[in-house]
């Protein structure tokens, strides 16, 4: 059976996930690409490197996000929002969402054999020097679909 998600079936499929699908212009080209993110209170939080999709979203802050799970192929649930790219210019803005993100990427980090995280890990080495961006995704449509066959 195939159907539509409710707006609250569409919100616990953002608060439960955790790794999302953010699409935008980067020139003539449309992207997509894999971000960990957080979803509160009508907002999709992340964070980026300086780089082509940030690039991208400074100058079109019209953006869409999907985010997906599935069991099997006739098991799935997909939500996709369009919104605003907003970057955060404070210290006190990027310390909100990197809390935000912290509080919920954290306690996946954790196992029998890692210490608990009190943070985000840091960069990788390659990335050293690369300004770190803060940024959220002002929702403002959603949409939500999915095929169960039970």
């Amino acid at each position: 059976m195939l159907g539509s998600l409710s707006i609250e079936q569409i919100d616990a499929l953002l608060k439960n996930e955790t790794v999302g699908r953010i699409g935008f212009i980067a020139g003539a080209k449309v992207s997509v690409v894999p971000i960990a993110y957080a979803y509160q209170d009508g907002y999709i939080y992340g964070r980026s490197h300086e780089g082509q999709k940030i690039t991208a979203m400074r100058k079109d802050p019209n953006v869409c996000f999907e985010v997906d799970t599935m069991t099997t192929l006739t098991n799935w649930k997909s939500v996709i929002l369009w919104g605003t790219f907003e970057e955060m210019k404070t210290p006190e803005e990027t310390t909100h969402v990197m809390k935000v993100l912290a509080d919920r990427i954290t306690p996946l980090l954790q196992s029998e054999t890692m210490r608990p995280a009190q943070r985000l890990p840091e960069p990788h080495p390659h990335n050293a020097g690369v300004k770190a961006i803060a940024f959220r995704i002002k929702v403002q449509e959603k949409s939500g679909k999915y095929e169960s066959s039970f």
